[in-house]
Parts: structure tokens; sequence; C-alpha cells
């Protein structure tokens, strides 16, 4: 037997999360060798080692069949012998085939309107996402106004989570709490870290129009124009935008919202070169612990693109992942420390934990969905 030393320079707890990312899996070098540029882009030129092989795909075909591998280690304990995948296109479509008994599975949180005629059905799940929704601001001096720690307070006490979940995302989010999602980890005790380290983020506006009044005053300012930017492509994105625009304007003299709707990848280039007043982003984990959220805000952070910096941020930040690595009650305490700092701070404005149901066969049994990492693991799936 071959066995692989590691050897870390620091404790690192999460890492064993790592070796499940695609970038740690080991290839078998002859085939990638033969293959060259065709490697693994359909089911024939691609190595398996794990539960099931694919068979049927041609690199964009939606339906094909996962087979159960019969040199799979554990083969004796995967009981499931195919599993065929369906692409279906059309979310309604999907639901129909699904109550017709054509799907085991189907999404109903793509539409509001699927998900409020379906979301009492007796056979619906959670489909649980560690992604949170959020707005940075551009906290480099160069948009006048979000240099004030008193008006980025403000535009977060004029946020309606609650509203904006159901004119945006009425599809089984959640209002957000903190940075960290629900979902994501618990502490020792068992509790969820997003309700463990959440600050108090309310909806108060009588306390928001009095911090802005405060803040433009320090500012030199009797007026504030500030402009959102989006993706053009994700309409949940469009109604989130049009409500807090709104909401923020009713709520606060002096403001004015400009509304600015671009590509995905527009979005992303213009996030890293601060070019925005105020940006909506979301975060989805890599692995279900607090520095896959928390480590966004690091004052060196490549993701930081509001460039927030906060050196006891960063302290509580670095405390969580050196010393208390290997100490998960007090991680959890550090990590609640650096959500309060941002929460001070107005260092970012959390919107909504990204979350939807679905319907499911009752007997099919043994299928673990993740919040991060593999979504959907059928190793142990089968039906009764």
């Amino acid at each position: 037997m071959t066995k692989l030393l590691l050897l870390y320079s620091s404790p690192s707890p999460q890492f064993i999360y790592y070796l499940a990312f695609t970038n740690f899996m080991p290839q078998k070098q002859e085939v990638v060798e033969k293959y060259g540029k065709d490697y693994a882009t359909t089911s024939k030129n691609t190595v398996y080692s794990g539960p099931y092989t694919v068979e049927g795909w041609n690199g964009s075909n939606g339906t094909f069949t996962l087979k159960k591998n019969k040199n799979y280690w554990d083969a004796k304990n995967v009981k499931t012998k195919e599993v065929r995948i369906q692409t279906v296109k059309k979310p309604d479509t999907a639901v129909q085939m699904y109550k017709r008994g054509e799907l085991d599975a189907a999404n109903i949180s793509n539409t509001s309107a699927i998900y409020q005629a379906n979301k009492n059905n007796k056979d619906v799940i959670d489909v649980f996402e560690a992604t949170t929704a959020y707005m940075q601001y551009n906290t480099t001096g160069s948009v006048k106004g979000l240099d004030n720690v008193k008006i980025r307070r403000a535009l977060n006490l004029a946020t309606n989570r609650k509203g904006v979940v159901q004119a945006a995302v009425d599809t089984g989010s959640k209002p957000a709490i903190a940075f960290a999602p629900t979902g994501l980890a618990k502490t020792p005790d068992g509790t969820d870290l997003a309700k463990y380290v959440a600050p108090g983020y309310e909806y108060n506006k009588t306390e928001a129009a009095k911090l802005f009044k405060e803040g433009l005053a320090e500012s030199g300012l009797t007026k504030l124009k500030l402009t959102i930017t989006a993706d053009a492509d994700v309409p949940a994105a469009k109604n989130s935008v049009d409500y807090i625009k709104s909401t923020w304007e009713a709520a606060l003299p002096g403001l004015t919202v400009e509304e600015k709707f671009v590509t995905f990848k527009q979005r992303l280039e213009d996030s890293r070169k601060q070019n925005f007043d105020i940006v909506v982003s979301v975060w989805g984990g890599d692995y279900p612990e607090g520095s896959t959220f928390y480590g966004l805000f690091k004052s060196d952070s490549q993701n930081n693109d509001g460039k927030f910096a906060n050196k006891d941020y960063d302290a509580a930040y670095n405390k969580a992942i050196s010393e208390d690595a290997l100490k998960p009650e007090e991680s959890a305490k550090d990590y609640k420390e650096a959500e309060k700092i941002l929460f001070e701070q107005g260092a970012y404005n959390p919107l909504y934990f990204r979350s939807g149901k679905g319907l499911q066969n009752p007997k099919l049994k043994g299928v673990i969905r993740n919040t991060t990492g593999l979504s959907i693991d059928f190793t142990h799936a089968y039906k009764k």
C-alpha cells in the first residue's frame, strides 16, 4: 500500500475537505496523455474510481446514466445499480414529469409561481445551500459618503431583508442574519454558526434616518447619489435592486439610488477593479467551516472587492485559523467577533441566504444533500 504523507505548516482542520475538491483528485497519467485535450470530455474517455461510472454522456447531452462501479472499494454497500440523470430545461415541465411518476426528484424553486403552487406538497424537501447574497460597499474613499461608517450603517438599517426575499427570491430563501449562512457549520454544542455569530441586523427606518443625517453632515453633504450594480441576467437581482432602491429612498431623505445592470462577467470585472459604488454579490462556501466566508473580508483578500480594512477584524480571523484552529469552541468565538466588527463598521450588507425546495419521491432513501462541495451524493441511495 502506498502512503501519502502531508505536513502542515499550520493547523488546517478544513484540509480534509480540500481533498474532495476536483483539483486534488489524482489523474491516471497514461489516460490523460492518451486523450490529451479530449480527456474527460465524454463518458468514454474518463477514468472512474467512485461508486458509479458514467455511460451515454457525449459532453453536451442532458440525459445519461450512472452505473454501479464494480471496482469501487466499497461496492458491496452501493445498493443502486443504475441512476438515470435527465436535464429538463423547462422547470414546470420537470414538476409535471415528477407528478406523472417520470422523475424521482424535481426542483420547485426556479420561479415564484412554481414554488407557491407546490410548496405544500407532501413530497417537498429542503434543498439547502451555504450561499449568501450581499452588497459590498466601495470603502476605498473614491465614493463620497461610503467612507462614512454612519452612512453605511444607515443603509444597512434601511434594508428590509424580509421584504427583499418576498420581492425577489420568494422560493425558499431566507433573510440573512450574518455573512456565514445557515447550514454551513455548527458550533460544538450543535448551534448553527450563523445563529451563533448573528450580531443583530435589523430593519429600523427611524434609526437609519438619524444615522444617515449625521453621516451626511460629517461628510459635508446635504444629499447623496449612489449606484447599485447587479447582474443583468439574474431576475432576482433586478427585483432585489428595485425593491432596495424604493425602500432606501423612502427611508433616507436626501438619498438617490441609480441602478446599473451588467453581465455576470462584467460585474466580476467591475468588482475586482472597484468600479462600483455598491455591488450585489453572491458567495457560496467551499467547505463547512467559517473561514470559507470570513476570509473574504481580510484586508489582503482577493475577494474583498470593497477593500474594507480593519486590523481588529484581521486579528480575529487570523486567530480563528491559527491558534484556535483546533479549538472549535474558541474559533467560533473568533468568527463571532469578526462578524461583530463587520456589523459595527457597516462593512457589507447581508441580504438573504439562498436556499430552495424540491419534490422527492418518498421511496427514495439514502440520498445525501450537502450545502458545500458535492451538492448531491447517490453513493448509498436506494428506492424502497
